[in-house]
């Protein structure tokens, strides 16, 4: 059974890419591990493979920190990157290891040999392990990596990246659960236009005023996910005041003092590598 948390307020716990401070990141091993853990939504990225496969990845291109190539080689890093997702079928991608390597930022990530899954392959995984966990079912963060440079180069058009992954999370029967999140105002206006009830959450980076990004986006997503460094009390009221059903989700704590100060300040979600860290202040 997922660990007991008090039911007063507190944030969902957002399993960032699973729990990258603990496991290799996106893979299935940190999935189950942070569904053990009690989180409440697995946060995760997606990009797509040559033959338009839906591929669980922060990159569309093997990350030589973390990953090693077909053959076992260690990867140098080279601009433009040497693989190419976009340019390499799936079955390809599959017999790339991204788990033996610790990450260097990570000292606690336990490596393992470990594949980049399938989004399809992962919903079902944590579906079953829910059941069998006796807990209840999880959300999904599904973040489109996306941009209008890369368009061609490293991804579909925006119009074909979401209609495969829609079609993937559909298939699975996870609708209800799923939330598109996205840099790339266009995949989300897409979303919004074609399932008006789809929750979304666009995500941001630089120090624009919120609302500014919010009226550039053209309508009111589900959540807003700013850099947690930007999360203030002044910009916390002037979002609440101005958006009362927008949930704030900050991304991505991974030191007690700052979930505490987030906590604090009552955000609707907390994105960390580290559930473990967030789940025990919370029972503090």
């Amino acid at each position: 059974m997922s660990k007991a948390i008090s039911p007063a307020f507190r944030p969902e716990v957002h399993g960032h890419r699973g729990c990258r401070g603990l496991l290799p990141e996106n893979t299935l091993p940190a999935f189950l591990h942070a569904l053990e853990q009690g989180v409440d939504v697995l946060e995760l990225d997606v990009v797509i493979s040559a033959d338009n496969q839906v591929v669980v990845s922060h990159e569309p291109w093997l990350n030589p920190t973390i990953c090693l190539g077909p053959a076992g080689e260690r990867i140098p890093a080279e601009k433009p990157p040497r693989f190419n997702l976009y340019h390499m079928p799936y079955h390809s991608i599959r017999e790339c290891d991204c788990g033996v390597l610790q990450h260097p930022d990570f000292p606690e990530q336990v490596s393992q040999p470990a594949f980049k899954p399938l989004l399809s392959e992962v919903l079902a995984t944590v579906e079953a392990a829910t059941r069998q966990l006796g807990r209840m079912p999880v959300k999904y963060s599904i973040e489109i990596k996306s941009s209008p440079a890369d368009d061609g180069l490293f991804h579909p058009v925006p119009a074909e990246f979401l209609r495969l992954v829609l079609t993937e999370i559909s298939s699975v029967g996870v609708l209800a659960r799923a939330q598109l999140l996205c840099f790339d105002a266009r995949i989300l206006r897409l979303a919004h236009a074609q399932i008006p009830d789809l929750a979304t959450c666009f995500l941001i980076e630089d120090e624009l005023p919120w609302s500014q990004h919010l009226d550039q986006l053209g309508f009111v997503p589900t959540t807003l996910g700013p850099a947690f460094q930007s999360v203030t009390l002044a910009a916390v009221q002037q979002l609440r005041a101005a958006y009362p059903t927008l949930k704030l989700v900050p991304w991505t704590v991974n030191l007690p003092q700052d979930m505490r100060r987030l906590i604090a300040l009552r955000v609707d979600g907390i994105t960390t590598d580290y559930p473990n860290r967030l789940i025990a202040v919370l029972g503090e």
